[in-house]
């Protein structure tokens, strides 16, 4: 689907308000119609940030769900909710989130939720950016899952979520949803030890009903649990296999690896557009207009304009909101800078 060449997008998530998060660990002290106007509100102060920052693509920041993928296991029938991670001490790893027991048929009579999430994105909106939804990808969303009730493995939890995601998909694009990113994380963490060509077939039957009706996207990181990768960081195990995804834009880390790898994205845009994790989501500093236009030229030198996008390397959950406000803002300043010098028109 057609763009405006170097567009500036997000991948998803944005940090809670301070507000927020006392909220969050007190839901049992609000009402039902107090919780529905605190996460209008919350949405509403993401896209304001958004917004002002001048992105031509924005989200509802994930403001409702209590992380990237974990809140969707609340939607799934057949499980059963641990009570408290394994390890709640020490410096942050993966074992300090949940893992849910399998005990039943895994379904989701209700969907996963994401349509709600975007009709309140839709009506709180102003006119002018496009509105994205983001979805977990089967794969992502079965690691924190423990197989059981006969499913024997990973894969197999995959299979059954494969529908379930794919449902959700098509629920979101006959809402009007006209951008969907499919977010499959796990899978570039971990394509340097599986076969590759399995994940391809996996994410391209999960956006099948959807591929020409939406814009579809994937965003492929290495981890970002409390700013922490989890992944084999290295992009080359994923290709050439992943050309192959059913997708019109595919995201790269790339800020926090100091651009390792660029080349990559010369392979991934003569298939689809290439979008480039341009601002560090793990650090504090603070990136200016200029380094961010410098970094459009060096993606320019391997990719053409009108198959660039620009976003931060991953959610920005994990940043803190002080910090996610300039990122955001010098992103735009640094890439519109480029646009004019080379008179392209803003989207």
């Amino acid at each position: 689907m057609e763009t405006s060449p170097l567009r500036t997008s997000v991948i998803g998530s944005y940090p809670f308000p301070s507000w927020l998060e006392f909220a969050s660990q007190h839901l049992g002290e609000f009402g039902t119609s107090d919780i529905a106007e605190i996460q209008d509100d919350a949405v509403i102060a993401a896209m304001h940030d958004q917004a002002a920052a001048g992105l031509d693509v924005i989200t509802d920041g994930e403001q409702t769900r209590l992380d990237f993928n974990l809140s969707f296991y609340g939607h799934l029938e057949g499980i059963e909710l641990e009570s408290a991670p394994t390890r709640r001490f020490g410096p942050p790893a993966h074992d300090q989130r949940g893992k849910h027991k399998v005990v039943a048929p895994l379904r989701a009579p209700r969907g996963l939720g994401v349509v709600d999430e975007f009709k309140r994105l839709q009506r709180l909106a102003a006119a002018g950016p496009t509105l994205k939804a983001s979805v977990p990808g089967p794969y992502t969303l079965s690691g924190r899952l423990i197989p059981g009730a006969g499913y024997a493995d990973r894969w197999a939890l995959t299979e059954a979520l494969l529908p379930i995601v794919r449902a959700e998909l098509e629920a979101l694009v006959a809402a009007g949803c006209r951008e969907v990113s499919v977010d499959e994380p796990s899978m570039s963490c971990y394509a340097y030890r599986e076969d590759p060509r399995r994940f391809v077939d996996i994410f391209n039957r999960t956006v099948e009903t959807v591929a020409g009706r939406t814009r579809v996207c994937t965003h492929l990181c290495f981890g970002n649990y409390k700013g922490r990768a989890v992944g084999f960081r290295r992009v080359a195990p994923m290709f050439p296999a992943f050309l192959d995804f059913k997708a019109d834009e595919m995201h790269v880390e790339m800020a926090s690896r100091e651009f390792a790898e660029i080349e990559c994205i010369e392979k991934i845009a003569t298939r689809m557009d290439a979008a480039v994790g341009i601002v560090d989501v793990k650090s504090y500093y603070i990136e200016t207009p200029e380094d961010i236009a410098d970094r459009v030229k060096l993606c320019l030198r391997h990719a053409p304009a009108e198959r660039l996008v620009f976003a931060p390397d991953c959610g920005l959950s994990q940043t803190a909101r002080w910090a996610a406000q300039p990122k955001l803002r010098n992103m735009v300043a640094g890439v519109r800078r480029v646009r004019e010098a080379l008179g392209l028109p803003h989207a």
